[in-house]
């Protein structure tokens, strides 16, 4: 019990100085809204004006979290495959769904990029419901894709 008081306050004061470290070597003026949470303008190709804070969000929207690891379907409510990853482009704006198809328990499926414009999201049941207007043949023979861990992107070729 005392070596966890002790691990406690060790960590409160190793936490609390590199804060205190942090707030001293602000340049003046500056708030915690300018230092934290920003993300590395270099690779976002942002100006490095400060963020637009949003008040409201739209009503229609369609969350990242709905599409996710979500299963597709031709519009004659055939399970086509799943939804693994979402490709957005250095703009903001989603321009493909990798979709895996195929396979059995994880063994012989293939990843595909279908144009996100072409997956249609319906609400069903208080879930969404999304399809694309393909069959499971076409999905099967659309070029396959895999993700390369070393990269962080998904390139050209079959897993």
């Amino acid at each position: 019990m005392l070596k966890s008081y002790l691990f406690a306050g060790a960590l409160i004061a190793t936490l609390s100085g590199a804060a205190l470290a942090e707030q001293m070597n602000r340049p003046a003026g500056a708030t915690d809204r300018s230092t934290t949470g920003a993300m590395d303008r270099s690779t976002t190709g942002t100006t490095g004006a400060q963020p637009q804070f949003l008040t409201t969000l739209p009503q229609n929207a369609l969350l990242v979290s709905n599409i996710h690891n979500q299963n597709v379907y031709d519009p004659q409510e055939n399970k086509l495959g799943e939804v693994k990853d979402l490709v957005v482009d250095r703009g903001g704006k989603v321009s493909a769904a990798i979709i895996s198809v195929g396979g059995f328990l994880g063994m012989g499926e293939k990843d595909v990029a279908v144009a996100f414009s072409d997956l249609q999201a319906t609400e069903r049941n208080n879930k969404w419901w999304l399809t694309v207007n393909a069959t499971k043949d076409e999905l099967k023979n659309a070029t396959g894709f895999r993700f390369d861990k070393n990269k962080g992107l998904w390139t050209l070729g079959s897993k």
